[in-house]
């Protein structure tokens, strides 16, 4: 993760996350964080991961993280990582939807990502 990148300028395309203190800066400097927990080896992670980058395109308020929960264990005890690929959403540091039903289209990720906000 960069350090140079002002916490208001989400990027165009993900950026990956290495550990569980990383995703905490993340989620904590940007106001809309969807983070795609992956493994590698899934091919549905790597079917989805092109898809993320296109809605991270179209959302310039949402920064997009991939974060590997092997890297560090404690993630997935801490958000139920059951299955992957699981987006999790994050709104002003909290935490506000999970999917993790397999593969989503750039459609099914948006319509997540407004129905979660919308929920709050």
């Amino acid at each position: 993760m960069s350090a140079e990148s002002p916490a208001t300028d989400a990027p165009n395309r993900p950026i990956t996350v290495e550990s569980e203190a990383e995703l905490d800066e993340l989620v904590a400097a940007n106001g809309l964080v969807l983070v795609d927990f992956y493994t590698k080896g899934c091919t549905l992670c790597q079917s989805i991961e092109p898809v993320l980058g296109n809605v991270a395109r179209a959302h310039e308020e949402l920064t997009v993280a991939l974060c590997n929960p092997r890297n560090d264990i404690g993630l997935v005890d801490r958000f139920g990582i059951r299955s992957v690929p699981t987006l999790i959403l994050f709104e002003d540091g909290e935490r506000v939807g999970t999917l993790a039903e397999g593969f989503q289209g750039g459609a099914a990720i948006d319509e997540f990502v407004a129905e979660s906000r919308s929920n709050d």
